[in-house]
């Protein structure tokens, strides 16, 4: 092989580091989803979009902006929202400006459902990774990984 061919020390040190962050931040994240399930039975996929429309104007959106939310299909999408419609926790309506864009509305059941999910994962999160770093280390780490956001995507306060 040739010279430079295979990774150095420092190299294989690096992409160590960087399985561990990105391994433990994904095990991180599906045990607080794992605690919103076992404790509210709203699968993650649900969370995320139940989380989604209580961040969004009226409780509302798109459902092509749910489906990138999720990034699903929109077959996928369409499956997520149809357990939730079944559940009572949303309403879809086709758009009264394009009838083209369906909409998808929380319901006052859905709002409920979200909330208690939201401080379902609000508590684990806290429990997980706030009160191990505190709270001023918890907010250098958000602020060190969202630099390095390429996207810098800003966050929306909802309710």
């Amino acid at each position: 092989m040739g010279e430079g061919a295979c990774p150095s020390t420092a190299d294989l040190a690096l992409l160590r580091q960087w399985n561990q962050l990105q391994g433990a931040f994904r095990r991180l994240n599906g045990r607080l989803l794992d605690d919103v399930e076992a404790s509210t039975g709203v699968s993650p996929s649900a969370f995320q979009a139940l989380w989604y429309l209580v961040s969004s104007p009226e409780y509302t959106a798109k459902m092509s902006q749910l489906s990138g939310i999720l990034g699903f299909s929109t077959a996928g999408t369409t499956k997520v929202a149809d357990r939730l419609a079944e559940a009572g926790l949303i309403e879809r309506a086709p758009s009264a400006a394009d009838r083209r864009v369906i909409l998808v509305t929380l319901t006052d059941h859905g709002l409920e459902v979200a909330s208690e999910a939201i401080r379902t994962f609000l508590g684990a999160l806290r429990e997980r990774a706030v009160e191990p770093l505190g709270t001023e280390g918890f907010a250098e780490l958000v602020k060190s990984v969202a630099g390095l956001d390429p996207g810098g995507a800003g966050s929306a306060d909802g309710c």
